[in-house]
């Protein structure tokens, strides 16, 4: 679709995310699988929960007014982001450093989601469509407190854990506050 006018990149925007979220639909309940922690699995099943209406607030963003399908554009960034996450969750290892390696993968989509919702809802603000912006900010609020819970789960316990193992050579090594993707 050539990119005419502001309303055909928000609609490509929206096809994009919309792929997105559809492909995170398929990968968090593996990663949810892979995950030793109780509260990262928790946290990753609640947000397959959030990600599925996700993934309806733009089907209603389309069928309120925007006409068409948010389907038929396929999201390369997710796509790259969730082949990360395959290889770390391939390559194995002690179930509390691959917790810390699911939260970094994890937080790295919740980035990338932020940024295009974030996107997304200032054009729709400039397009003048209030209806889209304030679900688009919802997402983008629940995207940012998924975020969070992931930070929160890496300083509390995960990342504690993980670095006491830090390259089997025994001894402790001083570990960083801010964890997992940094916030």
């Amino acid at each position: 679709m050539a990119m005419e006018s502001m309303n055909d990149l928000f609609v490509d925007e929206l096809k994009d995310l919309y792929s997105a979220e559809n492909q995170l639909i398929k990968a968090l309940p593996r990663m949810a699988k892979a995950a030793q922690n109780s509260q990262l699995r928790d946290a990753l099943n609640t947000h397959l929960r959030q990600t599925e209406g996700h993934a309806r607030r733009i089907e209603e963003i389309f069928s309120a007014g925007l006409g068409g399908s948010p389907r038929g554009k396929k999201c390369a960034g997710m796509e790259g982001l969730i082949a990360e996450g395959k290889e770390v969750m391939a390559e194995g290892g002690a179930p509390d450093v691959m917790d810390a390696a699911l939260i970094g993968a994890a937080q790295r989509v919740e980035h990338y989601e932020m940024a295009g919702y974030g996107t997304a809802r200032a054009h729709a603000q400039q397009l003048g469509y209030a209806n889209a912006a304030r679900l688009l900010q919802q997402t983008l609020d629940e995207e940012s407190h998924a975020n969070e819970l992931l930070n929160q789960i890496a300083e509390a316990s995960v990342n504690v854990s993980a670095a006491q193992k830090h390259d089997g050579q025994g001894g402790s090594r001083t570990a960083s506050k801010s964890t997992a993707g940094g916030r």
